[in-house]
């Protein structure tokens, strides 16, 4: 779970989760800066409370180091990128896990299949994400309608096989949803409504992270005779 100067609003994610979660279950929190609020606020709610904890990103900052730091400080057989900003729905997770155990190497929730929403992103973010997602879906049937949406589960073992290469922002979901295809691993989907934050602001980074997104949108229409798991 990436985070940045969250602070007392990730109080009610941490809720959330511990509500919602009915598998056994390890929530790492990373920051970016050993000053963020946030790290004293998961400190104090979750005080005695193992399956929580915060790590310090000191290597490379943004959403991406984050994320990669977490699933190496993680030690489950199932990854799930989720964000702390409350625009997730943490009762899809219990779901998106098995569906890994069950043999897909990664669960999407998806705003755009039937029985997802997404309430309340400006007009030009949702258009592109929609766009980006239906056209992968019908085109290079990449096995989910949302392939841009951060909020997925991964098996381990494909994470190792594959690596990430990202290093700025949130454009690992679709990296890895193209990688998947390109090797012609399963992808599967669940529906989900997504929410907007209702405070503070936004860590996304549309114009300066649209070039990321497209390399890897268009790597998804390419096919690799090479399997990941004979390296």
């Amino acid at each position: 779970m990436p985070a940045r100067l969250e602070g007392d609003a990730i109080v009610p994610v941490l809720d959330r989760i511990a509500e919602s979660v009915t598998l056994p279950f390890e929530c790492v929190v990373v920051v970016d800066d050993p000053e963020d609020p946030t790290i004293q606020v998961v400190a104090k709610k979750t005080d005695g409370d193992q399956r929580f904890r915060v790590v310090i990103n000191e290597a490379v900052a943004g959403p991406a180091g984050a994320i990669k730091l977490g699933i190496a400080r993680s030690s489950a057989p199932v990854l799930v990128v989720t964000m702390a900003d409350g625009s997730d729905d943490p009762r899809a997770i219990d779901d998106l896990v098995r569906l890994v155990e069950r043999g897909v190497v990664i669960a999407a929730a998806s705003r755009y299949m039937a029985g997802g929403q997404q309430v309340g992103a400006p007009f030009l973010k949702s258009a592109l994400s929609r766009l980006a997602g239906l056209s992968l879906w019908f085109f290079a049937r990449v096995g989910t309608h949302d392939a841009t949406n951060s909020f997925k589960a991964y098996d381990r073992g494909f994470l190792e096989r594959v690596g990430i290469e990202s290093d700025c922002g949130f454009e690992m979901g679709l990296e890895l949803v193209a990688k998947a295809r390109r090797f012609s691993l399963r992808v599967a989907e669940i529906p989900t409504i997504w929410l907007e934050r209702s405070f503070g602001d936004s860590g996304f980074r549309l114009w300066k992270w649209i070039p990321k997104y497209l390399r890897w949108y268009f790597v998804a229409f390419t096919r690799s005779r090479t399997d990941p798991r004979s390296d």
